[in-house]
């Protein structure tokens, strides 16, 4: 039986060919970039008597690589996180009431699964909004623009709204864990909204349009 005499490139073309067939799963960015940084440091390795310095020159590559990765991934996590009016929207599929949303924070929240218990918390905080009359119900609202229209409507409340929809993004978009503290903050934003009635919350918001109004 005869062999069949093929080069190494010539091999790599054929699997890339192969792979590239429709029937094999196509790799994610991630894995594509760990296959390259896997490959890189395999011709590093490979090649450390070549370089000036020997392993010390490599060893001072491979620090600078690791460090470029971690800024290169930090940096694409802070643009994820400040380009959210283009992200996933604020609510899911399924309408909910402000009650709702908060006895489903509230369960979550007895289990300590604090993710879901922030996300829906937050979502209770933007029914309850629409629910006063601060806000206009608004298809595909994220939690960055829920803090930026409601913020200015209630100025006074500014900066508990930004924090609350960073925590949402974070946690829904960043991968962060949620932690306690961070639930109560934004359950204590919440009960002071639901503890004001719907007409003085639009009286609130209405003032905050006025200069010389001061919102309490």
């Amino acid at each position: 039986m005869s062999t069949i005499d093929i080069d190494r490139d010539a091999a790599q073309e054929a699997a890339q060919n192969e792979l590239a067939k429709a029937i094999y799963p196509k790799p994610s960015p991630m894995d594509m970039l760990y296959d390259w940084i896997e490959q890189l440091l395999y011709r590093l390795t490979a090649s450390a008597a070549k370089f000036p310095g020997g392993w010390y020159t490599v060893a001072v590559l491979l620090v600078l690589l690791v460090v470029a990765v971690v800024v290169a991934v930090r940096i694409a996590r802070r643009a994820m996180r400040s380009d959210r009016s283009t992200g996933p929207a604020l609510f899911g599929d399924h309408i909910l009431s402000a009650a709702e949303h908060r006895a489903t924070a509230e369960r979550h929240a007895a289990s300590g699964d604090w993710a879901p218990a922030v996300r829906h918390r937050v979502r209770a905080i933007a029914r309850q909004l629409e629910e006063n009359g601060v806000l206009d119900p608004v298809p595909g609202r994220t939690a960055t623009e829920l803090a930026r229209v409601a913020g200015r409507a209630l100025p006074a409340l500014s900066g508990e709204l930004s924090t609350a929809a960073d925590t949402f993004n974070d946690v829904t978009y960043g991968e962060q864990p949620a932690t306690e503290p961070q639930y109560r903050m934004i359950a204590a934003l919440d009960d002071h909204l639901g503890s004001r009635t719907p007409s003085s919350v639009a009286v609130h918001a209405d003032a905050a349009h006025q200069p010389w109004a001061e919102v309490r």
